[in-house]
């Protein structure tokens, strides 16, 4: 069957904060005519129309999302000047207070360290200056000005994209197309020219049914990739073009998200923000973002350095939760919806090529994430806003998307902006935690301090996640176990056909949750409250394996222990690679960097993510 095909003159991939920057900041300007009435920027495919724009998102709407934003919001208040956020986005508030918080391991189950027990001491030794021992935990008498988010926004994601595109929308210049997937780009030799958008009408393996529509193909002068960290058309890219000479991508981070309705109890302030370290495993970070109307967002980031082929979002959330200095403040609230999402923490160092004939790339998967700020929001809005205005001023000269071109204007700007600058200062700022948790700790604060002039880049090098991870039994070497708990319970687990994570850390003395329904729900219960979207039918499925060979001999299959959603889980028979079920997954990508089979004589996952249907919005955010 024919593709159908449409032209247009630019195309976005994916619709998150880098493309409404862009879309916000072009758009205006397509409205405006010359003195005869004609388009000021008249579109090439509908002569004596203005430039026609679209956009495309894989979600089911643009509210997506369950992610709690703390940002300095710079480049987005720019993009509204006089506009009061706080009050015209829902669920803003401005930062009323924000306190950085070290967890100590009240349980005595985490993995620690001679470094790590170093720093715990060094924490407990500074109760003079420092709040919160009662709760095990000490507040920092200060936040590292690196990280300090005071002036800025608390936001929710979900509500900040829908209100996002609602602007959009309105100046009529630019069309958004929620649950659309787009499969890849187009080709005509190393010159992207379009995307094409998924076929329909498939089994799940990809076989043409009765109903099979192919994917039309979007032909466009034009293709801006916004598509973030794992997004198919970035993917592809990467693909054929590689990375720069001397990039990578092996620093990851998963984060495990909820919003909570807090309890009357609470009195913390709408803009409240709370950092924490050190708990449930050193390795993780934690937040607590407060919106107006006792609603709060909170959740952990799980990254690779763990070493450990254990690596459970979900459980781990629920025990940061219940750590006493977080408990206090959601002790009878209620969970309103989850979800997850995979960071790309390779900063500068992950940056793809930016540009090339007929595309450009913003947003997280370009390398925006300022990973000594722990930011990436705004940071991404202004990547966004930086290439609108260099497409206006190629258009006003009359000049082509080239690869020279954009190389003159957006990407030679991006390097001398203050963006720019901020990201190469922290472009080694997670070396460290290559090594260990203490490592990584002195190499961030050495980093930050210093504004990137001192880092431990030079010692620690980044590694495939994939090479670090160990095996089971190897991993919980010199740690407290239970190993006769751990043996039955690994038997147990692998006979029942489900992950490992609770039998190892119920052998390593991690209590269990306490389910009450209401706040601490079961993982699968989690599924069914306000976040999940189910996939539509007719579309192949999205998650697959490059070499099944390969997953049959994985002892290890952590892609299976990291899923958010259980939407991996191990196979009927072994040596069989894991079972995939898309009406569990949310595209949070994390299977991909948890592999633990390189395919040979790569760097790259044995899992293969395209584009695909369904995945995770809250209409509560």
């Amino acid at each position: 069957m024919d593709r159908q095909v449409m032209e247009t003159d630019i195309v976005v991939t994916g619709f998150g904060p880098a493309s409404a920057g862009f879309l916000l900041t072009l758009a205006p300007e397509l409205a405006k005519t010359k003195e005869d009435g004609t388009p000021l920027y008249e579109s090439k495919v509908m002569p004596g129309m203005p430039l026609q724009v679209m956009c495309y998102e894989r979600a089911d709407d643009t509210g997506f999302g369950v992610s709690g934003i703390v940002t300095k919001a710079d480049a987005i208040r720019s993009t509204f000047p006089g506009v009061d956020l706080a009050k015209e986005i829902p669920n803003a508030a401005d930062v009323t207070g924000e306190e950085t918080a070290y967890l100590f391991d009240h349980l005595g189950c985490s993995k620690r360290s001679a470094g790590t027990k170093f720093i715990d001491a060094c924490f407990k030794a500074g109760g003079v200056i420092m709040k919160g021992g009662e709760f095990n935990a000490r507040e920092l008498p200060f936040t590292p000005p690196f990280m300090d988010k005071r002036g800025g926004l608390v936001l929710n994601m979900g509500s900040f994209m829908g209100w996002a595109a609602g602007k959009v929308m309105e100046t009529g210049m630019a069309q958004i197309w929620p649950g659309s997937p787009v499969a890849e780009p187009l080709f005509e030799g190393d010159k992207v020219v379009g995307v094409r958008m998924a076929d329909q009408g498939v089994e799940k393996d990809g076989t043409p049914t009765d109903c099979y529509m192919p994917g039309m193909d979007v032909k466009a002068s034009l293709t801006v990739v916004a598509d973030g960290p794992v997004g198919a058309v970035g993917r592809v890219l990467d693909e054929k073009f590689g990375l720069p000479e001397g990039h990578s991508r092996y620093d990851w981070g998963v984060g495990m998200k909820a919003v909570v309705q807090l309890p009357e109890s609470c009195k913390l302030e709408p803009g409240t923000v709370i950092h924490t370290l050190g708990f449930p495993e050193p390795e993780i970070f934690g937040f607590f973002y407060v919106h107006p109307n006792r609603t709060a967002s909170m959740g952990i980031f799980v990254a690779p350095w763990q070493d450990t082929p254990v690596r459970t979002t979900y459980r781990y959330l629920q025990h940061w939760m219940m750590h006493p200095y977080i408990w206090r403040h959601i002790e009878g609230g209620t969970l309103v919806s989850w979800g997850a999402k995979s960071i790309q923490e390779s900063g500068t160092e992950g940056e793809p090529f930016l540009c090339g004939d007929g595309y450009a790339r913003i947003g997280e998967g370009s390398g925006t994430t300022d990973c000594l700020a722990n930011a990436g929001v705004d940071e991404a809005w202004e990547s966004g806003v930086m290439l609108a205005k260099n497409v206006l001023k190629l258009l006003s000269e009359g000049k082509d998307f080239t690869k020279a071109n954009l190389e003159s204007t957006y990407v030679a700007e991006r390097r001398s902006s203050k963006l720019g600058r901020r990201l190469k200062k922290a472009t080694n700022a997670r070396a460290g935690f290559n090594k260990s948790f203490f490592w990584g700790m002195a190499g961030e604060g050495l980093c930050g301090m210093t504004g990137g002039l001192l880092h431990l880049g030079g010692l620690f090098k980044s590694v495939p996640p994939a090479n670090r991870i160990p095996e089971l039994y190897e991993a919980m070497q010199g740690r407290k176990c239970d190993r006769e708990a751990l043996a039955k319970g690994v038997s147990e687990a692998k006979k029942v056909r489900k992950p490992l994570h609770d039998a190892v850390m119920d052998a390593c003395g991690w209590p269990e949750i306490p389910y009450d329904g209401k706040l601490l729900l079961l993982h699968q219960d989690a599924l069914l409250i306000g976040g999940k979207v189910q996939a539509a039918p007719g579309f192949a499925d999205h998650v697959r394996f490059a070499d099944p060979d390969l997953c049959r001999k994985c002892t290890k299959q952590t892609c299976i222990e990291i899923c958010s959603a259980q939407a991996l889980m191990p196979a009927d028979e072994d040596g069989e690679p894991p079972k995939f079920d898309r009406e569990k997954c949310i595209h949070c990508g994390a299977c991909i960097w948890n592999c633990a089979k390189l395919q040979p004589g790569t760097d790259k996952s044995n899992i293969v993510f395209t584009a695909g249907s369904g995945g995770l919005h809250s209409n509560e955010n």
